[in-house]
């Protein structure tokens, strides 16, 4: 405490003039020095940390710091020397506002250099960090402008109420970029699907999400069309996911034979099939239930499991024809349903076999000539 009243009243001994560039110059040599310190503790810390975050940031608020520091000089200096009250307030107000202006700028720059090795890490999702970013920068960018109106004692209750009254008209504009922007908060909160997981929506469009943004989500179907649909909608729809909780996926394969077969051939078969079939998996293994008796077929389904929700179509046809041919080997009937159609000789009208109508004679000749 001495010694801090000490050098007050050191300072306050010289002229304003000296004593300000004294302030001034103690603040850059201050700078100076904590920018040599920094560098070495910089070196020595940020390796022993996983990841690159870490030194975005340490290195991002490098600048920001010794500029805020060598400004600190100037603004102690305008507070203890008697300066002209007009040239105080400027240049109290225009230090701070150049500290607030330096470190927005700073925060803006980490924000984007921490979301682009995000995406890249496993820090956070990849479709969460453009959602993060932008909510960083619109924070970041209304507090600064904020700050910088209170410095300069600006007035900001009619700004607070033209922007309420600007956000209802926004709001009402964008409500469907809101709305997207919203439901991909909901959806990635929720954990619904994430990128390369296979979706079925409601309109029976299947296929592997390619990508996640903040207004939409893009799947690619199995006929290799990408299909873009707003998070909004997807936010409210029934949605299923085959990649999860795992990414194997059962297939059900239903066959009919004829009755009078012998059941446990047919089981037998169906087992031995799965069981040579690569795409089928081991575990769990493969299963046969005989379902229902038909009108015409005992109905039969082989249960067995693909490793991935995209090989569900072809291990159900390779499954099928091989079925078929095997059948075919071993002579079990696949059956299907028949009509027969029964004509009674009394029901069929005379003409048709040449006889008239009336009395069933046929025509010798043609009269009235």
């Amino acid at each position: 405490m001495q010694l801090g009243s000490g050098m007050v009243d050191l300072l306050s001994g010289l002229p304003a003039w000296q004593g300000f560039l004294v302030l001034v110059g103690s603040g850059i040599a201050l700078a100076l020095v904590i920018r040599i310190l920094g560098d070495r503790l910089l070196r020595r810390v940020t390796p022993h940390i996983e990841g690159d975050i870490d030194d975005i940031v340490f290195r991002g608020i490098h600048t920001a710091v010794y500029v805020s520091v060598g400004l600190g000089g100037a603004y102690a200096g305008a507070q203890i020397y008697d300066i002209r009250p007009a040239v105080a307030v400027s240049l109290e107000a225009g230090t701070l506002s150049l500290v607030v202006v330096v470190w927005m700028v700073t925060l803006l720059r980490i924000g984007r250099r921490a979301s682009a090795v995000a995406t890249d890490s496993a820090y956070i999702d990849r479709q969460m960090v453009p959602i993060l970013q932008n909510v960083w920068s619109a924070l970041i960018s209304g507090g600064g402008i904020l700050l910088l109106l209170i410095l300069w004692d600006i007035d900001v209750t009619p700004l607070l109420a033209s922007a309420g009254i600007m956000g209802i008209i926004v709001g009402l504009a964008a409500r469907d970029t809101l709305a997207n922007f919203f439901g991909s908060l909901s959806l990635y909160l929720d954990g619904t699907y994430a990128v390369g997981d296979f979706v079925v929506l409601e309109t029976g469009e299947r296929g592997r999400v390619e990508d996640i943004s903040v207004r939409s989500t893009v799947i690619r179907t199995r006929d290799d069309i990408l299909v873009t649909v707003p998070n909004s909608k997807l936010n409210n729809a029934a949605i299923v996911n085959e990649s999860t909780p795992r990414r194997k996926r059962r297939i059900r394969v239903p066959v009919g034979v004829a009755y009078g077969t012998d059941i446990d051939q047919v089981e037998a078969v169906l087992l031995e099939l799965a069981e040579a079939e690569d795409l089928v998996q081991d575990r769990p293994s493969p299963r046969v239930r005989f379902r229902e008796f038909g009108d015409s077929a005992l109905n039969f389904e082989l249960l067995c499991w693909v490793g991935n929700p995209a090989l569900t179509a072809r291990a159900t046809h390779e499954l099928n024809s091989a079925i078929y041919k095997r059948f075919q080997t071993e002579e079990i009937e696949i059956p299907f349903p028949q009509r027969s159609v029964s004509i009674s000789a009394e029901e069929i009208p005379g003409e048709l076999f040449g006889q008239s109508p009336s009395n069933g004679a046929t025509d010798s000749g043609v009269t009235g000539e």
